[in-house]
């Protein structure tokens, strides 16, 4: 029997500088942050996974946290999350708790394939594909002038990219100006994504929406503030673009929300928000079960990024079988950020647009421990 007897957390964070700051239609960023997480066995093996949020309040969930988890066979690990949020519910559930617990989550499989000796995607199903197609996700708002975006997106194109992602969210007038943008640049193959990140009500929504209809837009992503439920209900049923939505929930419940109110068309769990690999596996049975296209959101670290592209390759893209008119497609973030680029001695490939899934025990990757104290933040509690 293998028990836990350890569970820590180092906080990371990649101070990119006022001048180099970029960010979405609710402001920029100049700080890219994440949280590694370690779960240590007394057969001494350490698996890691990680978790989103600010390093401090992630720190103090895993106080709270790790009592629950702690002399418990390691194999039982997905025990605790039911148990803990029926016994604290009045924590509730859309909070740094959950993706505290997703972070354990994933380094708990990391340690299980490193036992087994076998990769994680083994352990959710098997392999479907090796390198998973994925879409590039940047058009930030930045102080950079359009010409350059559209540079930019014409080197995305280039790299053999399915997709592209841009931000908008401003107004709608500015949205057309940019989806127009984007389009001349990538050209009438490239699928193009867009991304208000919460920024408008339903009624602003319809008017972007009315503007991009003519730009074939695959997915328009968080129209609305995450958890208006109603609102995402309204919209969906008088959209002309398909709705994506999802990073920003907690748990299969609320997907479950989302699925009963048929308030999106695609759904976009992030691995290091939702609970980690267990959650993301009933969210993708009820994706599937109510016949929903799932698009892993990343936005992170190369934990979390490896963690995605372990859980991508594991799925079916359901109903299809031999053509796949869409291929699911997993977000790579090319923002600037270390933490996803420096993190590893081997940094995750990316072949002609497709990410490749690590070879190896567990998630198949390994630390780069000078990178990792170069960007540390907090202690190793």
């Amino acid at each position: 029997m293998t028990n836990i007897t350890n569970i820590s957390v180092i906080g990371l964070e990649h101070r990119l500088g006022e001048n180099r700051a970029y960010g979405m239609a609710r402001g920029l960023v100049s700080v890219r942050n994440t949280n590694l997480v370690f779960v240590e066995t007394d057969d001494g093996i350490t698996g890691v996974g990680e978790a989103s949020g600010p390093c401090s309040m992630v720190s103090a969930a895993l106080d709270l946290l790790k009592p629950y988890f702690i002399g418990r066979n390691l194999y039982d690990h997905s025990q605790v999350p039911a148990y803990f949020y029926a016994q604290r519910y009045h924590l509730g559930i859309q909070n740094t708790l959950t993706s505290c617990l997703g972070g354990i989550d994933i380094a708990a499989h990391d340690a299980i394939g490193k036992l087994a000796n076998v990769p994680v995607y083994q352990l959710l199903g098997g392999l479907n594909e090796r390198r998973v197609p994925a879409y590039a996700s940047d058009g930030y708002f930045a102080a950079h002038p359009k010409d350059q975006l559209a540079d930019q997106l014409k080197a995305f194109r280039d790299k053999g990219f399915a997709g592209v992602k841009i931000k908008i969210g401003r107004d709608p007038v500015d949205d057309e100006e940019r989806v127009s943008l984007a389009r001349e640049a990538l050209g009438p193959d490239v699928q193009l994504m867009v991304d208000v990140n919460g920024n408008y009500t339903v009624d602003i929504a319809l008017r972007s929406m009315s503007r991009l209809q003519g730009y074939n837009v695959q997915f328009y992503e968080e129209p609305l503030t995450p958890t208006d439920f109603s609102g995402y209900a309204t919209l969906h049923s008088r959209s002309p673009i398909p709705i994506a939505t999802g990073e920003a929930l907690y748990t299969p419940h609320e997907f479950k929300r989302l699925m009963d109110i048929n308030g999106a068309d695609i759904w976009q769990p992030d691995l290091t928000l939702c609970g980690g690999l267990s959650a993301a596996r009933e969210i993708s049975t009820l994706a599937r079960l109510s016949h929903m296209r799932l698009s892993p959101h990343v936005w992170g670290g190369a934990v979390g990024l490896s963690a995605a592209l372990h859980f991508h390759s594991a799925q079916v893209a359901w109903p299809h079988t031999d053509n796949v008119p869409y291929p699911p497609l997993l977000e790579y973030d090319q923002g600037e950020n270390a933490l996803r680029d420096k993190l590893l001695t081997a940094p995750i490939a990316c072949i002609d647009g497709h990410l490749v899934v690590p070879e190896g025990p567990g998630l198949g990757i390994e630390l780069d421990w000078d990178a990792v104290e170069t960007y540390r933040v907090t202690r190793n509690l």
